[in-house]
């Protein structure tokens, strides 16, 4: 795991993020309209929480560290 990139990993979930938030809506209506939209919310939260985090390896595991509040 050596050649493992911690960044390249980070750049790609951003990358992601960005897609998701210009994502066009598909031709649904109704209900399965919603169920994507909520879908792309969580797709998005979850890809830019990675993005934003910093990380470290500490006894042979990555860390990311995500920040959850303001901070002061």
């Amino acid at each position: 795991m050596a050649d493992f990139d911690v960044d390249a990993m980070i750049k790609r979930f951003h990358d992601r993020a960005e897609v998701v938030k210009e994502r066009p809506l598909p031709p649904v209506a109704g209900t399965e309209r919603q169920k994507f939209i909520e879908q792309a919310q969580l797709d998005y939260t979850d890809f830019a929480l990675v993005a934003g985090s910093h990380w470290s390896v500490e006894d042979d595991h990555l860390v990311l560290r995500i920040q959850l509040g303001a901070s002061d």
